[in-house]
């Protein structure tokens, strides 16, 4: 079904890194031709463009993502005033300024985030995650956190989407059910807002 030429609207899709995010974005596509924004190709553009914007690689997410926040605000309210669709999709999106812009654009913003419950790191770490974040983007870097980080970033990532009313979806054991989930979920909020 395509719905986009009936609905204007911005996707979020945030959560911690190597949950799927680009995959799910990517889906979005393919099904809604929707286009999508990686907000790791906008980091490495102004990296690599030489800018100078006040983070480099190594930095952490939570940095890089207070100082990329207003930029990507800027593209949101952009695309609401203009009456177009995007989906945006990365780990630079903190719960939080979501929830606050939201409110102001309560009707054109739909968020989700995606996670992955300790007892899921802990089974499939090497086996189920790893080898898979390289799907869509090809990461020529080492992962460098280890399995305790790993369910550390994600148990904040949870309470910061709990404390801020955020969409949140967690993997515990199958992750194409968990994907299948927040595509049916997506789906249903998608076609409400095309019969407004």
């Amino acid at each position: 079904m395509d719905l986009s030429d009936r609905f204007d609207m911005v996707v979020l899709i945030g959560g911690v890194s190597h949950t799927g995010k680009t995959h799910l974005a990517q889906r979005l596509l393919e099904k809604y031709k929707i286009p999508y924004l990686s907000l790791d190709h906008l980091k490495m553009g102004l990296i690599r463009g030489k800018i100078p914007i006040g983070f480099s690689q190594s930095d952490s997410d939570r940095k890089i993502s207070e100082v990329m926040w207003p930029l990507v605000e800027g593209i949101i309210r952009t695309t609401i005033e203009n009456h177009q669709h995007l989906i945006i999709e990365g780990c630079y999106l903190p719960p939080k300024s979501v929830k606050r812009l939201k409110k102001e654009y309560v009707h054109d913003i739909l968020e989700c985030f995606l996670g992955f419950t300790e007892k899921y790191i802990t089974e499939n770490f090497n086996s189920q995650i790893l080898p898979f974040r390289n799907v869509i983007e090809n990461r020529k870097f080492p992962e460098y956190r280890s399995i305790q980080e790993f369910v550390a970033e994600h148990d904040m990532m949870r309470t910061a989407c709990r404390i801020n009313e955020m969409n949140f979806f967690d993997v515990n054991e199958a992750y194409e059910d968990t994907v299948q989930e927040v595509l049916d979920f997506l789906h249903d909020k998608l076609a409400e807002t095309s019969s407004r």
